[in-house]
C-alpha cells in the first residue's frame, strides 16, 4: 500500500553528491530550510565510483613509478604491487560503499535527507518515490536545484547489454584485476584506468579513435602519457574504433576493430564520454526534454524555465564536468538562492559573487597518470578558435634542479599562455611527475589577473619544481 504526504521547504536539492551537498550546505547556512533527495548513496559518484577510488588505485602506481627512478630506492620497489593491499586501500577510501559518514555530516549540518527517486512535478514541486513504495510531495518556497550529475555514455553497439561492459563505475570498484583489459576511449577515464590496471598486473589495450591521447589538452600531454604507457607494457593504438563486440560462452570478450583486427579480453571498458542523469527526473513537467543537458547561465539558473526558481548545478549543466568545479558552482548557486530569497539584487559581473566566471576562464584539472598532467585556462588551440592573441612560452621541467631532485631522469614540460594585450596569464599546462601541485598557483595567477611584471616578484623556493615559473618568465624575456 502506498501513502502520500506533502512537505514544504525553502529549498529542494535533487542529488546528494558533492555538488548537491554543497548547495544544501550554503542554503542552510543562509537560514533556508533545505532537503536533499538521493536515490543511491549520499556522497555521490565522486565518493564511490570516481575521484576517491580511482586516485586510491593510482597513488601506489605513481609513487612506485617515481621510487623506481630514485637512487637507493630503485632495487626495493621493482617487485609488483601488492594487489590485495591496493584494492583494500581503495575499498577503505570508498568507505566500502557505505554512506553512513556522509549521512551523519548531512544531519550535523542541519539538512534533511530524503531517500528515494526525485522527479520534478511542476513549478517548485518535486515528487519522491521512496524505497518503501510511498510517495512524498515536496514543495519549495524559493528554489529547486537539480544536481543529478552525469553517467557513462555507452556507444550504440548492437546488444551491448549482453556484453556486460565496464563503465567508470566497474573500473573503479572491481575487486580483482582482469588478466586482459580493453579500454575504449582516449580521455581522462581511459588513460587513468589504463595506468592503474596496467600497474596492477592487467594486460591493457587502449584504443583511441583519434590520433592522440587526451585530445582536449595540449598535444605534448598526450604524447608523454603515451610514451610512458607503452614503456609500462600497455598496447596503445590510434585511429581505431570498435565495430563489434560479444561475450562468448567462456566469459571472454571478443572485440572486432575497424581495421579488421580482433582482440580477445576478459573485460572491456568503454570510456567514451558522459551523458546527463536527466532522463527520469520529470523535466517534461516544466517544459524541458527528458535526457537533455540542462543549460544554465552564470548564476546557475535554468533560463528556459521562467521564474528564476530552477537551478542546474554540476555535471548536469555541462559547463565543466569536474567535481571541484561542480562544488564551485554549488557555492555560487547557494549564494544566488539566498540572495533572491532575501529579495536582494544579484551581483553578476565578471568574477562577482553570483557569477560562475571560472567555468569559462579558469577551469583546473589534473590527470593522474605517469606523468601527471595539470592544466587550467586556455590551450593554444582554444585560443586560436576564440581569436585570442596570446604569447606561448614553453620550458622543459627536467632542466630544473628541483625536478632532478624529485626524479633524476625527470621528463616533463610546461607551457604558459600570456594575453598579448592585457599581459596576464590566460592558460597553463604542466606535464611531469608531481605537477598537480603546481596547478593552484597557475589558477590564482589567472583568476587574479596578476600582471606579468608582478609575477617577477613571486620568488620560487630553490630547489623546487615551482621554479618553473621563474624559468618561464626568463624564457619569455629572453625570446
Amino acid at each position: 500500500m502506498t501513502t502520500e504526504n506533502i512537505r514544504t521547504y525553502d529549498v529542494i536539492v535533487i542529488g546528494a553528491g558533492p555538488v548537491g551537498e554543497n548547495v544544501a550546505d550554503r542554503t542552510t547556512a543562509a537560514g533556508l530550510s533545505t532537503v536533499l533527495v538521493e536515490s543511491e548513496l549520499a556522497g555521490g559518484e565522486c565518493s564511490y565510483w570516481a575521484c576517491e577510488p580511482s586516485k586510491a588505485l593510482l597513488r601506489p602506481a605513481l609513487l612506485r613509478a617515481d621510487a623506481m627512478h630514485v637512487p637507493g630506492l630503485d632495487p626495493g620497489v621493482k617487485n609488483p604491487l601488492d594487489v590485495e593491499a591496493v584494492l583494500a586501500h581503495r575499498n577503505r577510501m570508498s568507505t566500502d560503499w557505505n554512506d553512513e559518514g556522509q549521512v551523519e555530516w548531512i544531519k550535523s549540518a542541519g539538512i534533511d535527507l530524503l531517500r528515494g527517486h526525485g522527479r520534478l512535478a511542476g513549478e517548485r514541486e518535486v515528487s519522491v518515490e521512496t524505497p518503501e513504495g510511498d510517495t512524498v510531495r515536496l514543495r519549495a518556497r524559493h528554489a529547486v536545484a537539480v544536481c543529478t550529475g552525469s553517467r557513462a555514455d555507452l556507444p550504440p553497439l548492437p546488444e551491448i547489454e549482453n556484453l556486460r561492459p565496464w563503465t567508470s563505475r566497474e573500473a573503479t570498484s572491481a575487486q580483482q584485476p582482469p588478466r586482459r583489459l580493453v579500454i575504449v576511449g582516449a580521455g581522462v577515464v581511459g588513460v587513468e584506468m589504463a595506468t592503474a590496471w596496467q600497474a596492477l598486473g592487467s594486460r591493457v589495450s587502449l584504443l583511441a579513435r583519434g590520433d592522440r591521447l587526451l585530445p582536449r589538452l595540449e598535444p605534448f600531454a598526450g604524447e608523454l602519457v603515451t610514451e610512458r604507457l607503452r614503456e609500462a607494457g600497455a598496447d596503445v593504438r590510434f585511429g581505431i574504433s570498435v565495430v563489434g563486440a560479444e561475450r562468448v560462452d567462456d566469459g571472454e570478450v571478443r572485440v572486432t576493430l575497424s581495421d579488421g583486427g580482433e582482440i580477445t579480453a576478459d573485460e572491456i571498458l568503454f570510456a567514451t564520454g558522459r551523458a546527463p542523469r536527466s532522463e527520469d527526473i520529470g523535466l517534461d513537467t516544466v517544459g524541458l526534454k527528458p535526457g537533455d543537458w540542462l543549460a544554465a547561465d552564470d548564476s546557475l539558473t535554468v533560463t528556459a524555465v521562467p521564474g528564476d526558481w530552477l537551478y542546474a548545478v554540476g555535471d548536469v549543466n555541462r559547463r565543466a564536468l569536474f567535481t571541484h568545479q561542480g562544488k564551485y558552482q554549488a557555492r555560487i548557486a547557494g549564494a544566488v538562492i539566498a540572495c533572491r530569497a532575501r529579495g536582494e539584487r544579484l551581483d553578476t559581473g565578471r568574477w562577482a559573487p553570483h557569477s560562475g566566471t571560472a567555468d569559462i576562464e579558469a577551469v583546473p584539472g589534473v590527470v593522474f597518470t605517469d606523468p601527471e598532467v595539470a592544466s587550467v585556462g586556455l590551450t593554444v588551440s582554444q585560443a586560436e578558435r576564440t581569436g585570442r592573441a596570446v604569447e606561448v612560452v614553453d620550458y622543459e621541467i627536467g632542466h630544473l634542479a628541483g625536478a632532478v631532485q624529485y626524479r633524476p631522469d625527470y621528463r616533463g614540460r610546461a607551457r604558459i599562455l600570456f594575453d598579448r594585450d592585457r599581459q596576464v596569464v590566460v592558460g597553463a599546462t604542466f606535464v611531469g611527475p608531481g605537477v598537480g601541485e603546481l596547478l593552484y598557483s597557475a589558477t590564482v595567477a589567472i583568476t587574479g589577473e596578476v600582471p606579468v611584471e608582478r609575477l617577477w616578484h613571486a620568488v620560487p623556493a630553490f630547489p623546487t619544481i615551482s621554479e618553473v615559473w621563474l624559468r618561464l618568465l626568463e624564457t619569455r624575456r629572453d625570446s
